[in-house]
């Protein structure tokens, strides 16, 4: 607050700016996060920690720790997309979901794009299949009520119907040889 008038400055004190580089360090020692992430933990800290502060002090406050990460190279979108997506395909999300929730997470569309430029769905789907002992993993014995719920679960999921009915429809050797494939 500027003490003549009593009105919040614009400008953030060296105390925010200090506090928000320590709490930047602080995030990103613990994990991954993209901007959107940062900036949005920052200003929700910054309004708990700082009873007077202004909007436009928040808002340079969450920059400033946005630009520090950058400038140490400890935020990177096309990174978190690139980690993210491989990490997701070997657990079996498809394309689509994996899209979605980076988009969540604020990262821009070209740099998702680019993430899932060499992204699998069929491998992706073949590990899905595994893990829930659909199609080629199954177990049990397939009547028309099984179909139906091991299809509905793919399209569930984010795969296209083609997709999933090819991995249904394969033969356990041919999946175990897509996922050996597919490997990242």
């Amino acid at each position: 607050m500027s003490e003549e008038t009593g009105v919040p400055s614009d400008i953030p004190t060296p105390r925010m700016l200090s506090w928000a580089r320590n709490s930047t360090i602080y995030r990103l020692e613990r994990r991954m996060m993209t901007e959107k992430q940062l900036f949005d933990a920052i200003t929700r800290k910054a309004k708990e920690k700082f009873d007077d502060i202004s909007a436009a002090q928040l808002k340079a406050v969450a920059d400033f720790a946005v630009k520090f990460a950058y400038d140490n190279k400890a935020i990177d979108d096309s990174a978190y997309a690139e980690i993210s997506t491989r990490s997701a395909l070997r657990s079996g999300k498809s394309k689509r979901a994996i899209a979605q929730k980076l988009a969540v997470k604020g990262v821009s569309g070209d740099k998702v794009e680019a993430a899932l430029a060499e992204a699998d769905d069929l491998y992706a789907a073949a590990i899905f299949a595994r893990k829930r002992a659909f199609g080629p993993f199954r177990r049990v014995e397939l009547d028309e009520k099984r179909k139906a719920k091991e299809l509905s679960a793919f399209a569930r999921n984010g795969f296209s119907f083609e997709i999933g009915r090819k991995v249904f429809e394969m033969s356990f050797e041919d999946a175990e040889e897509v996922i050996l494939a597919g490997r990242l």
